[in-house]
């Protein structure tokens, strides 16, 4: 175990205090981890050392079914399945969705993955020393992205790029390749910064793209040769759809542990962190795909909230969440705050939590009698300071609907600029005991 990471189990409280890492130190990739985890991975993902805890924690055992309803670029599922067991993630985000697809399946032969991204290194290089038109985005794209996120020459060789990986790979393959140049675009190509935020910082007017590229290509190549002997370890299903309902995509009772990170209620755009990747690989294309992945995802921010949005029903009379709502509602007249995203502060918060009690109630016909479940959670107060004790609320919501919770356990604090205050990461640790919640 990581020494930046010290859990205290088996107290039957559910709020556990611990020593904690201060900052993003607890989210560190080990150097033993870099293997697959490495290839696509988002800036302040939780690290596999932590899953690695909690599967062990559960009792989890080889051949057993993983879940994460929201599974990001696939820590749990890597995680899980490097574990031996079968592994399932929904993610909506596109480019999440195929990185987490890419990284558990380790069936590609490393030395026929070489022999067809050298060739197509070679043909993109020959087509931009060639020069004629730079290759830009359409108005409809190039609209989406955070303003100065790529100088243009960087993003005519990315284009190039990309155009070669679809005419000339397939499948498995040609994902990737995708993968790889996701990352690229990110890493080396873009102006992109994350402090977590995304922002732009500086500007990069060249880079190398395709051999940066060829170079991610032969790391992922070097992780599948040393990640083989695993290749037929249980099976991984990753599904792009919504994880409020999974009830109608997963069979009955039979999820035998949840291991996930759901969105925060804390203003954060989600889809900004990966919308150049997005972009530039054509999986969104303009302002209605980019509303159509917004409708699949909890709302969590109030640039993803529509006005035929009801998940606040689920969580219709509860006190708690009602008081903390009127409070922001109250702090944003008396400090005069008029715009129209202020305006729905309070509105998100309800369609939040009832969006996650929608999830939980989805749950319950998929766990198996005695399955545990671990949610990665942090306590927000972007909302005009008001505190949001998320992991508390949630597990207040969870034993309303039928679930045991266990504890609370820090993994974590940071210091929050914006508010200057201190706030808590949690794993909200729960147990479905097999009954009715009715």
């Amino acid at each position: 175990m990581d020494s930046g990471f010290d859990l205290l189990s088996g107290i039957p409280s559910p709020a556990v205090k611990q020593t904690p890492t201060q900052g993003r130190g607890a989210n560190r990739l080990l150097l033993e981890d870099r293997a697959i985890h490495d290839w696509y991975r988002f800036v302040l993902a939780f690290p596999p050392h932590l899953v690695r805890t909690y599967l062990d924690d559960f009792g989890l055992k080889p051949g057993q079914t993983l879940l994460d309803p929201f599974c990001g670029t696939g820590t749990t599922l890597v995680e899980g399945k490097k574990f031996g067991c079968n592994v399932i993630g929904f993610e909506a985000n596109p480019i999440a969705h195929l990185a987490a697809s890419v990284k558990t399946r380790w069936v590609i032969d490393a030395d026929t993955l070489m022999s067809e991204a050298e060739p197509c290194a070679k043909l993109a290089s020959r087509l931009i020393a060639a020069g004629g038109d730079t290759r830009t985005l359409t108005e409809d794209a190039d609209v989406l992205l955070l303003k100065n996120s790529i100088c243009p020459l960087p993003l005519h060789k990315a284009l190039v790029l990309a155009g070669v990986i679809e005419d000339q790979l397939t499948g498995p393959m040609k994902q990737l390749a995708q993968v790889a140049l996701a990352r690229v675009l990110v890493v080396s190509a873009s102006n992109l910064h994350f402090g977590p935020e995304v922002g732009v910082r500086g500007r990069k007017l060249d880079a190398d793209v395709v051999g940066e590229w060829l170079q991610r290509m032969r790391l992922m190549s070097m992780d599948l040769s040393r990640i083989r002997g695993h290749a037929e370890h249980g099976s991984s299903t990753i599904l792009r759809h919504d994880a409020r309902n999974l009830h109608l995509d997963i069979p009955h009772a039979s999820i035998d542990a949840v291991f996930t990170s759901p969105p925060y209620p804390n203003e954060k755009d989600y889809t900004r962190t990966t919308r150049l990747e997005n972009i530039v690989l054509g999986f969104i294309k303009d302002k209605s795909e980019l509303r159509a992945l917004k409708r699949q995802l909890v709302r969590s921010n109030t640039r993803g909230v529509y006005q035929s949005d009801d998940d606040e029903k689920w969580i219709a009379g509860n006190d708690r969440i009602e008081t903390i709502c009127n409070e922001i509602e109250r702090r944003r007249v008396s400090l005069g705050k008029t715009s129209g995203f202020e305006r729905m502060y309070h509105r998100v918060t309800r369609l939040y939590f009832g969006g996650m009690a929608k999830q939980l109630a989805s749950l319950r016909d998929v766990l198996k009698p005695g399955a545990m479940l671990g949610y990665v959670v942090g306590d927000q107060a972007s909302y005009l300071q008001v505190m949001i004790r998320t992991g508390e609320i949630l597990g207040e919501l969870a034993e309303g609907l039928g679930y045991e919770v266990c504890r609370r356990d820090l993994f974590r604090e940071r210091f929050a600029t914006a508010t200057r205050m201190q706030i808590r990461e949690e794993v909200l640790v729960l147990r479905w005991p097999g009954k009715s919640a009715n």
